[in-house]
């Protein structure tokens, strides 16, 4: 069982770094415009090689260990550069460090077309190590937003907080963190005077459904075993547990799909492809803190709730005047805030709909205040270091004209045009078009 267990972990981790490259990659760069799809994809694949670094030097350390300090961290110091930590628990490492390398990808749909790459380099160690690194303490590492003693739960004295696999960590963390910079960097230049539609749907629709896939991998993966059982008891335990994980993920993406698309139906007489993409990942947004507590009847019910919020929210950068290019407020934190809140109403053990009291949906609404507090406190205060030591934004020139070939020298298509900006070669044209023989 131990072993199984060990290679389905494994197979898991892998499926979460998938999320991130390809599969983030192609649905953020479908949806952004042609002259900035390379960055897009770039903020992605960044980060992995920025996380993938930092998380193996104090990352872990900071998220799980003995040496708590205050409820809010654990000493990045403990375990730095993964000493004293081998074997099994290696596995744990490369699992967790995926949902950090997601996470962060995840933030860069709010900044499209307009925040300098470099500033994108910066702002990551610092924001993972001021808000990513301590939320996953506080919820998975035994802090304050677990059930330890002194906890938030203790202090209000309700029950203790539920969140299967990120939605406050995650979700919540990653949309209140693009709220904020979005905000600091102000609108793309013709935002609400003139369309900003996505160059390339299909793209974004390949890239949604192989974010589902990996979420399997998201949400499955994050099964704990109860030590305590027997050989014959962990195994019933696990069959039963991620079969109902699999389930709800499953029936609450796909619900979500529906209530996103009813709701264009009625306010614009058309369900978009967009739209469909949108709703897959609202759903697996919502279900993620939710998957092991809800019945599959309770997460239809999700879904066809957050698909339909969702799809309203994401019109709400218009109404209060926020850029958030790629919806990551719309979708991931008024998706993970309706799944972490929801736990509260349909945790079958728990809930306020089956009879269990208000104490968990007190603890729940509670969690996800004080994630958004911590969430914009930590990235306000990474934003304006980086905003003073780098800026943050591109010059106007350089946005009208794409982010793609100023900030990395490529574009994303070439026609055969003559000028080298098509050819990814640093402004440099190739022989063969200086020699006119095709390109």
């Amino acid at each position: 069982m131990e072993t199984g267990m060990h290679a389905w972990t494994l197979i898991a981790a892998s499926l979460v770094l998938m999320m991130t490259t390809p599969a983030l990659a192609l649905f953020y760069g479908g949806m952004s415009r042609s002259k900035s799809v390379l960055n897009m994809m770039m903020m992605s694949f960044s980060a992995v090689g920025i996380v993938g670094i930092i998380y193996v030097l104090w990352g872990w350390s900071m998220s799980y260990g003995e040496q708590d300090v205050a409820l809010l961290f654990n000493n990045p110091f403990e375990t730095f550069g993964l000493q004293g930590v081998g074997g099994a628990s290696l596995i744990a490492v490369g699992f967790q460090m995926t949902f950090a390398i997601i996470t962060a990808a995840l933030i860069s749909g709010a900044v499209a077309d307009r925040l300098k790459f470099s500033a994108w380099v910066l702002f990551l160690p610092l924001w993972l190590t001021l808000s990513y690194f301590p939320l996953a303490h506080m919820v998975w590492g035994g802090g304050f937003l677990s059930d330890a003693t002194n906890g938030l739960a203790d202090l209000l004295g309700s029950a203790a907080p539920i969140d299967y696999a990120g939605g406050t960590v995650v979700h919540i963390n990653a949309g209140v963190a693009g709220l904020v910079l979005a905000i600091i960097l102000g609108k793309r230049l013709g935002f609400g005077k003139e369309p900003i539609k996505p160059h390339n749907l299909p793209l974004t629709m390949i890239g949604a459904g192989l974010l589902w896939f990996g979420w399997y991998g998201f949400n499955v993966g994050s099964i704990v075993i109860d030590t305590e059982l027997d050989a014959a008891g962990q195994t019933a335990q696990f069959l039963s547990e991620t079969s109902l994980v699999w389930l709800n993920t499953t029936v609450c993406a796909a619900a979500a799909v529906v209530g996103w698309m009813v709701v264009e139906k009625i306010r614009h007489g058309k369900a978009t492809s967009l739209g469909a993409a949108s709703g897959v990942v609202a759903g697996l947004v919502a279900i993620t803190p939710a998957c092991g507590s809800l019945s599959p009847v309770g997460s239809l019910a999700l879904g066809v709730v957050t698909g339909a919020l969702c799809a309203l929210a994401v019109g709400l950068k218009y109404k209060f005047g926020y850029d958030d290019a790629l919806d990551v407020v719309g979708v991931h934190l008024v998706g993970g805030l309706v799944g972490t809140v929801a736990i509260g109403l349909l945790a079958t053990d728990g809930g306020l709909f089956y009879g269990d009291g208000v104490s968990l949906f007190v603890t729940q609404v509670a969690v996800a205040l004080f994630a958004m507090l911590w969430s914009a406190v930590a990235t306000l205060i990474v934003a304006l270091i980086v905003k003073a030591v780098i800026g943050l934004r591109v010059d106007e020139e350089t946005e009208i004209e794409g982010v793609d070939f100023a900030e990395h020298g490529e574009t994303g298509y070439d026609f055969g045009a003559s000028t080298g900006r098509g050819r990814g070669t640093l402004g440099t044209t190739s022989t063969k078009v200086k020699e006119g023989a095709g390109a």
